[in-house]
């Protein structure tokens, strides 16, 4: 019997493989190093200047939201819950589409020419709520990518076969998060915007070559025949009460799909970024497909990992599925990479993995870089009364992202919760961005929404943190993390709509603001 190391070192990853592997991220890096000098003002760093036509900023909202961490959560659910977990995907496409054909929140964002989220609800509703908002935007956020780093090297360990190494995920996490300091820090939005559009290319061919061998190796009847056989109904139905997910999990997932594309920063920046506000719809009336594909292919993957472990190798299945009791199963995160370094040949497992490197990279910068702004723009700055210079902005930017990068290293190698990646981030989102649609809906859409109602939505959001397993475990309680969201989404409201009803603002700037947006 093989031990665990032997039997997860079998990979088809070679020594070309690492050499294409360490090599393709330097682009990136160079392309931080040309983008430097086009860095004059902060609205280049944060927005590059506002000038994203349409097809590029289709390329660079897909780049940033189909990152290494997205394939890897998404194969996660693929892995336990089979064909079921398509609904995910499939709300997040049928959602964006209804955002870039309606415009809802993004257009009337960009009509008002705004840098980031935090600078409306100044506008809207007062400095005071603009602190507020940045500050738990960046709460919310920086705790939400605080599993990017790990989750995103545990892909490069698993593929590489260095599994069962206890050196190795540390090692990848300082190596990877080096790369995307340096090319960060340097470039802003503009690198940002150069390496997604290299990513995209690169990884939208790597995702369908990698599907079609993997239908080939295992085959679709076969793919069908396994789900049904292990999982049964749950398998094919979310619905199913005693499978992953049920009535309420597909009711977050549709609100989470709206989330992501018309209020999530990283996505609202992209929105920002556009040339006008039309190019805005464009965009994401176009970007609809890559949202439902970024999803749908890596929990594809996630089932054909499943399937490989449980018909084609009884030792990984022994690892991940033991049948002596009290046995851990192995994390089910590294399944999906492992698969792929058992079906890919060399040189092909390479190109691959670098996309994934270069997704990675790509959904690290644009967090880092929203995150390090938003406290700049939207909390430091005005606590200076807006009187801080383009040069002492774009170093405390480039200082906040070193800082931020730091704790994504560190939380990723302490954090001890049990939930599934895609579920962790969902609720520590939530902290976000629950208070963040009532306040942007709210202030973009009705008159008499008012400060303090703003401020009490905002407050709001933290219930989501309930959902977290430690702060469960504080407690000593157990509540599905879908609940824990939707209840979080009734609070905010609630908070927006009888705050502003109760203490509404005297001053009628609401309606000034409203009749200013644009007409969509």
């Amino acid at each position: 019997m093989d031990s665990t190391a032997e039997i997860l070192s079998k990979t088809n990853f070679s020594t070309v493989d690492w050499v294409i592997v360490i090599c393709y991220p330097l682009i990136s890096v160079l392309l931080g190093l040309i983008a430097r000098k086009y860095i004059a003002s902060m609205k280049d760093f944060v927005t590059a200047g506002q000038s994203l036509g349409t097809a590029l900023g289709v390329a660079t909202l897909t780049g940033t939201e189909l990152g290494l961490i997205t394939v890897m959560y998404m194969a996660e659910k693929g892995f336990k819950g089979g064909f079921a977990a398509f609904h995910i995907a499939l709300a997040a496409g049928v959602v964006t589409l209804f955002v870039g054909l309606s415009g809802f929140l993004i257009y009337r964002l960009r009509a008002m020419e705004v840098l980031t989220i935090p600078e409306f609800y100044e506008r809207r509703f007062g400095r005071k709520t603009r602190i507020l908002g940045g500050l738990m935007m960046a709460f919310g956020g920086i705790l939400n990518m605080g599993l990017f780093l790990k989750v995103g090297s545990m892909f490069i360990v698993g593929v590489t076969g260095l599994s069962a190494e206890s050196w190795a995920l540390p090692a990848v996490m300082i190596f990877l998060l080096s790369l995307v300091l340096i090319y960060t820090v340097l470039g802003g939005m503009v690198s940002v915007v150069l390496a997604d559009y290299v990513q995209f290319v690169v990884l939208s061919f790597g995702l369908l070559i990698t599907t079609v061998i993997a239908v080939n190796r295992l085959g679709w009847n076969h793919i069908f025949a396994t789900i049904d056989q292990f999982m049964g109904a749950k398998g094919f139905d979310p619905t199913v009460a005693e499978g992953e997910f049920g009535v309420e999990y597909i009711v977050w997932m549709g609100f989470l799909g709206l989330i992501g594309c018309a209020v999530w920063p990283t996505s609202v920046a992209r929105a920002l970024a556009a040339e006008s506000p039309q190019t805005v719809k464009r965009q994401f009336t176009f970007g609809a497909v890559s949202y439902l594909i970024r999803w749908l292919i890596p929990q594809f993957w996630g089932i054909c990992a499943f399937v490989f472990i449980m018909t084609h190798d009884a030792q990984l299945k022994g690892l991940f599925f033991p049948e002596t009791a009290g046995v851990e199963p192995f994390d089910a995160r590294y399944a999906m990479p492992i698969f792929l370094g058992r079906i890919l040949p060399p040189v092909l497992l390479g190109v691959i993995s670098a996309g994934m490197v270069a997704a990675f990279m790509s959904t690290h910068d644009s967090y880092l870089l929203c995150w390090s702004t938003v406290l700049t723009q939207d909390v430091v700055a005005p606590m200076f009364g807006g009187h801080l210079s383009t040069r002492a902005r774009i170093l405390l930017s480039r200082t906040l992202i070193v800082v931020i990068g730091l704790y994504v290293l560190w939380w990723g190698l302490f954090y001890r919760g049990t939930e599934d990646v895609w579920d962790y981030m969902a609720v520590t989102g939530a902290i976000y961005f629950t208070g963040a649609f009532a306040v942007l809906a709210g202030g973009l859409y009705w008159k008499r929404a008012s400060s303090t109602g703003a401020v009490l939505a905002l407050l709001a959001g933290c219930t989501a943190l309930l959902g977290l397993t430690p702060v469960q475990g504080l407690f000593g309680v157990t509540i599905p993390s879908a609940r824990v969201g939707l209840v979080s989404i009734g609070a905010t409201i609630a908070a927006m709509v009888f705050g502003s009803l109760l203490f509404p603002d005297r001053t009628g700037k609401g309606e000034q603001v409203l009749a200013a947006r644009g007409p969509s």
